[in-house]
């Protein structure tokens, strides 16, 4: 059979295929007598292939008789001109093909197959689904459709009064139309008269019809082995019996189609979100939502919305790093760092065993200057801040959320769950289901879950161990790398040198490490999303990426410079390498750094994997069709010759969000610019994203959605971690509470000698007296071995009846860390929770409009069923006649 207009004589030709039709698929003698489908078949015209040839205008998306919508296309190599000696593999693969493109017609689906004008060993099958199978699945899927248009207002400005300043931020409507509002209600055969169908070619838009045709391709038969039925188009694209599946772009993204009625979605979307020049305008979400479906629609609508919410975060965090700037020149401690009288005289203690020199505070004099940008009271209130804004944020979202409900119709959305194909060929065991007490087919049995849920529990064990010892690694990488630029940059420069002043050991070490680490990070996060490819275990996906990018600033906010004794005694690693040291201001500017390598390497990274590479493999895939012939290729194989977005796309496009998100939230306190880079990544990555979908990768089959899923727990997760992290961060990390102990207990009597509240003397005061005598490693002195070091702690003098134990400065830090960690805490999570109860996650006015709409459309239902009884009534009432009563008798007709 070809494409053409085909009869089928008997049934006994299409069974001397030997194929494996399901029972519904059986075909009586006189069901074949009609014209069945526009099909293809390999080897049945005495061993030849006939296929129709491509005879339409390039941007069609029809079939050959101009007619038929192509709803779906799929696409195989021809075993018969393929250049390999697997003759039995390609059999079967021809076999199985057969098979399912059968049960596909006996399911009611129409096939046109074509050769490919590029490559003649390509063939492609175009899929059409008729009136009546739309109508039989759209009922089975509970798709709502259009009743009646909808007079409510259902739109309203955000800027009331406002809008006109903010015209030109949104989108032409003279280009983008907005769309026409409907009550809705799940399609049902019975009563279609209800429904809105003045055309049944526009009824189901593209998009519903893609996702029909989907969801019957994923559930058509091809193979029973073993009592086990294989099925769906995904198991066919994977074991390579077809080379793809997709639906069609409706046109070209840079010119509109030369069809006429074809509403050139693709091109709109190009030019008025993803061209460059559109990079300031508001997103046409509903249009997004109409082309690629309401799973990507709530993508690009929670994407925006968090970059939105970032402009007021940006904004503070800018505020806050600008006070620091202009307040640095007033920073007395670093002014005393600096000073050659107080910082050129203190001799530091050496960083490490034997080889390290001593130094001078006064070397550290620039990073100081810099550490008091960030390490200010902006900080303190910046973090406050952030942990009002995370919850402002999130309530806020979930408002915007179920405004998007509404008004995408999917607030009752009732979907039908699609089995992937894998798992399904998997159930070999069988099991009595204890609600129908019918047998049915399952996976694993209880023990084979238990196996495998404890394989699986510990491969994600083995990958964070494998974290675990890539940051000790890095660890071992400094205290050694701390070592060699300690002596040979002592060696190179002069201690007056100017680069030394920029390039100090600690400087280096710590900029050397965390490049090393973000390399590290992206090789392990490369390795393990090749290894894990199922989209249910989100959560596990997140703890391992969370694990990988957070580990190593968790080690400098909360484990650095915290347990390295004191030089006379100092703790080591492994019985080896000496815990490292922060430098005489914390390391809070060492986080920072760490913070802007992986944030800004991050950013690059992921744009040149996003960017780059799709356009590179589009580019020297368009030039090898163009070197073959000069024939302009239809749409399909246009579209063919695209990237495929693959199943985790959009889960790759969450998760980078969610980890930027943790970027954002959990060490703001340490680096107040983190939303500003977040920001303007943000808008870069919008359209960035909108440009490769629309330009780079075949149109997505639509899928719906009613909220942004996992993510919104995990970003609550977040947030709560967030007030925690950034309370220890200001009170372990900075020296903030420290110098507001001094400033306001150690720096007047009876601890201090100033008669007024100062931070003169607080450099003196954080760094303790040690005699080099005591040290238990001989070194390699120039200097008296009587001569008292300094290093940075809060312990007791050499001589003191508590030698080199904490003193009582020490205590009072601790107690004032602990006491902000939990008043900061509970203030914050206070707002919060008042914040969450006085925000409902459903506005009032969305309430009423959600109640009022499904009032109309219950009480349009009702009259439209009323009036069909009426009309069924008077029919049989004209069909009966009048009729005659009688007193003693019952009612009868004449």
């Amino acid at each position: 059979l070809h494409s053409l207009d085909v009869q089928v004589g008997s049934h006994s030709r299409l069974h001397s295929l030997d194929l494996h039709f399901s029972e519904s698929c059986w075909m009586p003698p006189k069901a074949t007598e009609k014209k069945v489908a526009f099909v293809h078949f390999s080897d049945i015209c005495n061993g030849d292939q006939v296929f129709e040839e491509f005879n339409g205008k390039h941007d069609s998306l029809f079939f050959n008789d101009g007619q038929r919508r192509i709803d779906f296309v799929l696409v195989y190599e021809d075993e018969s001109r393929k250049e390999t000696n697997k003759k039995g593999s390609n059999e079967k693969q021809r076999r199985k093909r057969q098979a399912y493109e059968s049960n596909l017609i006996c399911g009611g689906l129409q096939l046109e197959a074509t050769r490919s004008v590029l490559d003649d060993k390509l063939i492609f099958v175009k899929v059409h689904a008729p009136w009546e199978v739309l109508c039989t699945y759209a009922e089975i899927m509970h798709i709502k459709l259009p009743l009646k248009p909808n007079d409510l207002k259902t739109r309203s400005s955000a800027f009331g009064n406002f809008s006109w300043f903010t015209k030109v931020l949104q989108v032409d409507e003279s280009i983008i139309k907005p769309e026409q509002e409907f009550f809705t209600a799940p399609f049902e055969k019975n009563r279609m008269n209800d429904f809105y169908i003045h055309d049944r070619d526009t009824f189901f838009n593209p998009a519903t019809r893609s996702r029909i045709v989907y969801f019957i391709l994923s559930r058509i038969q091809y193979q029973v082995r073993d009592n086990v039925k294989k099925f769906g188009i995904n198991k066919l694209v994977s074991s390579g019996i077809y080379k793809a599946a997709f639906p069609l772009h409706d046109c070209n993204f840079s010119q509109r189609s030369e069809d006429p009625s074809c509403p050139s979605e693709r091109y709109l979307l190009y030019r008025e979100w993803a061209h460059p020049r559109s990079i300031y305008k508001k997103q046409p979400l509903d249009l997004i939502r109409k082309y690629y479906g309401e799973k990507i629609g709530i993508y690009f609508a929670w994407l925006g919305y968090y970059t939105q919410m970032l402009f007021l975060a940006a904004i503070v965090g800018v505020a806050c790093f600008l006070y620091g700037y202009v307040n640095q020149n007033n920073c007395t401690w670093s002014k005393e760092v600096c000073h050659p009288d107080i910082g050129g005289k203190i001799i530091m203690c050496p960083q490490c065993d034997k080889i390290c020199p001593f130094w001078k505070l006064n070397s550290t004099c620039e990073s100081s200057k810099k550490l008091c940008i960030f390490d200010s009271f902006g900080t303190l209130v910046f973090a406050v801040f952030m942990g009002v804004w995370v919850t402002l944020f999130l309530e806020f979202w979930k408002r915007r959320q179920a405004e998007l409900e509404y008004e995408w119709d999917t607030v009752e959305l009732q979907q039908e769950e699609q089995p992937r194909p894998e798992y399904e060929a998997q159930c070999t065991h069988v099991v009595i289901n204890e609600i129908t007490q019918e047998e049915e087919h399952v996976p694993f049995t209880t023990w084979g879950k238990c196996i495998r849920v404890t394989l699986c529990a510990s491969a994600v064990l083995f990958w964070i161990l494998l974290i675990i010892a890539s940051v000790i690694g890095i660890i071992v990488y400094r205290l050694s790398v701390l070592v060699v630029f300690s002596t040979k940059l002592s060696q190179t420069f002069n201690g007056t040198d100017p680069i030394q002043k920029y390039l100090t050991p600690q400087t280096a070490t710590s900029i050397t490490a965390s490049v090393i680490s973000f390399i590290i990070i992206m090789i392990l996060n490369t390795i393990y999303e090749k290894t894990d490819y199922e989209n249910s275990l989100t959560m596990k996906m997140f703890l391992f990426q969370f694990v990988n990018y957070y580990s190593s600033c968790f080690y400098i906010a909360f484990f650095k410079g915290k347990f390295v004794g004191y030089p006379g005694d100092p703790t080591y690693w492994l019985g080896k390498y000496r815990n490292e040291e922060c430098e005489p201001g914390g390391c809070l500017l060492e986080l920072t750094t760490q913070l802007t390598i992986i944030m800004g390497g991050k950013a690059i990274w992921n744009n040149i994997q996003e960017v780059l590479l799709p356009w590179i493999k589009n580019l020297i895939g368009r030039y090898h069709t163009a070197s073959r012939t000069e024939k302009k290729s239809p749409r399909w194989e246009q579209d063919y010759h695209l990237q495929l977005m693959g199943k985790l796309g959009l889960f790759y496009e969450y998760l980078e969000m969610i980890i930027q998100f943790g970027f954002v939230t959990l060490f703001v306190a340490s680096f107040p610019l983190a939303p500003l880079l977040a920001l303007v990544n943000n808008i870069l990555e919008i359209r960035v994203d909108a440009w490769k979908m629309t330009t780079q990768y075949r149109r997505m089959v639509p899928e719906k959605a009613q909220d942004i899923g996992a993510w919104q727990p995990i970003m609550q997760g977040i947030a709560i971690l967030a007030v925690v992290t950034n309370a220890m961060i200001i009170a372990f990390t900075s020296d903030m509470i420290p110098r507001l102990v001094y400033y306001w207990s150690f720096s007047v009597p009876p601890y201090g000698n100033h008669t007024q509240y100062t931070m003169e003397g607080y450099i003196n005061s954080t760094l303790s007296y040690f005699n080099v005598s005591d040290f238990k490693i001989q070194k390699n002195l120039l200097i008296s071995q009587r001569f008292v070091s300094r290093y940075r702690d809060f312990r007791n003098p050499p001589g003191h009846p508590q030698e080199y134990k904490h003193n009582i400065y020490y205590w009072h830090v601790i107690t004032a860390k602990l006491a902000f960690i939990i008043v900061m805490e509970h203030v914050i999570y206070s707002v919060k929770f008042f914040i969450s109860y006085a925000i409902p996650d459903v506005s009032k006015r969305t309430k009423s409009k959600i109640k009022r709409e499904k009032y109309l459309t219950q009480k349009l239902l009702h009259e439209n069923h009323l009036k069909d009884m009426t009309k069924t009534m008077g029919v049989i009432a004209e069909r009966m006649g009048p009729v005659v009563t009688d007193n003693n008798l019952r009612p009868k007709s004449e």
